[in-house]
């Protein structure tokens, strides 16, 4: 058995935590437990516990197995190597990054509570605060996240229970200074969840910074293969994570087995995979801020861009997305994304293969005439791991 230790490095927990050789057959990768009950250990006890479910309330956390709704082996070893990386104490797993945001919003926040969240916030999270979580009671506020004195003074006004941050956000790539907005929230009485989903935990750590919670859809860089659909929640409050578990338990988000062994065989060459796309990233993002047919480019390398000191700080490096803007306009940047032959046009982020989207038409849709509306000239590259001089070649021609 692997002594998994929390000062291995990061690279040695994404193959090893969680993820010991099965004890049965010495397998070296963890079963899928493609089951959906468990035999019981006599009446009202798990298997291998000694209580009956969580379901006895909020707060509780029991260890063993009765349901898969509940607890899986596969997905337990996911969640213990999601923890491992993030440097948290506890995971959850679920079936889609939404499904995360919205137990640990509804673990989080009552009816009548305030949320700060990014005034470029993915199209997604605007739309569950907006369509679902207004008619629940919860209200929110859009706030530069990289515009500290904004936050202290929205934080002053709003009063919120919550403050919700993505660094890098999605599409426009601010930097959010996470410990620095930690130390906001927690001084009046709020707690701050981060989205690590453009970063991966490779790349940064949010827990390690002061925040309370960080969520993934492990979808993206995580699973990074453009073949799984997951999310995931990780924090070092243990009443937090248990009150979490109860919610999950009891709405049934919980991910599948075979969703959970797809996510850990992603992990276990994320590091090698991000320092790739980061490598490539860099590249293409020098060549469009040098291109005369872009007016803006959004990428947290760049020494021009306002949030490059902060990034550099609390980033291992710069991330493998990229946005610009088409100095022609709507029409021209949407028949660009036609013309690519590499990046391929699609929604999501973080495979092996190049992406390119239209926000204002796709993934922001959602956001169109509202505060949080993006750009209309906007592109999003999820820039993947192929060789950089042919991706680097492929948009400069589809720019023309």
């Amino acid at each position: 058995m692997a002594q998994i230790r929390a000062a291995d490095s990061f690279e040695t927990l994404a193959i090893h935590a969680g993820q010991d050789p099965d004890p049965l057959t010495g397998a070296v990768v963890p079963p899928i437990y493609q089951v959906s009950t468990y035999k019981q250990d006599g009446v009202g006890g798990l298997r291998g516990g000694t209580h009956a479910g969580i379901g006895s309330g909020p707060g509780r956390w029991i260890e063993g197995y009765e349901y898969s709704r509940t607890a899986n082996p596969t997905r337990g070893a996911l969640e213990e190597c999601l923890a491992a990386l993030e440097g948290g104490t506890r995971a959850l797993a679920f079936a889609s990054g939404m499904a995360a945001e919205d137990c640990l919003l509804r673990t989080i926040c009552r009816p009548g509570d305030h949320v700060l969240i990014p005034h470029d916030a993915y199209g997604g999270t605007y739309r569950l605060f907006d369509k679902v979580l207004t008619h629940w009671g919860v209200t929110y506020h859009p706030v530069a996240v990289s515009d500290p004195p904004g936050v202290r003074a929205a934080v002053a006004e709003h009063r919120p229970k919550l403050i919700w941050v993505e660094s890098p956000t999605n599409p426009l790539l601010s930097i959010a200074d996470i410990g620095l907005l930690a130390e906001i929230a927690h001084s009046a009485g709020a707690m701050l969840a981060v989205d690590n989903t453009f970063a991966s935990p490779y790349l940064q750590q949010p827990l390690v910074h002061g925040a309370d919670a960080v969520v993934h859809s492990t979808t993206k860089y995580l699973g990074g293969h453009s073949d799984v659909v997951g999310g995931a929640i990780v924090t070092s409050d243990a009443d937090l994570a248990a009150r979490c578990a109860f919610l999950q338990n009891s709405t049934g988000s919980s991910g599948g087995p075979f969703d959970a062994w797809l996510t850990l065989r992603g992990i276990k060459t994320l590091a090698v995979r991000m320092e790739r796309h980061c490598d490539n990233a860099a590249q293409v993002a020098l060549m469009l801020a040098g291109h005369a047919k872009v007016s803006a480019v959004y990428y947290p390398g760049l020494p021009e861009h306002p949030g490059h000191e902060v990034a550099a700080k609390q980033m291992r490096a710069f991330g493998g997305m990229v946005s610009f803007r088409h100095a022609e306009g709507e029409r021209a940047a949407i028949e660009m994304c036609g013309r690519t032959r590499l990046f391929t046009l699609g929604e999501s982020l973080g495979g092996v293969e190049s992406l390119i989207e239209h926000p204002a038409s796709m993934t922001h849709a959602a956001a169109a005439g509202s505060p949080l509306e993006v750009p209309a000239d906007l592109v999003r590259l999820s820039v993947g791991i192929e060789n950089s001089d042919d991706l680097v070649q492929d948009i400069r021609a589809a720019l023309g």
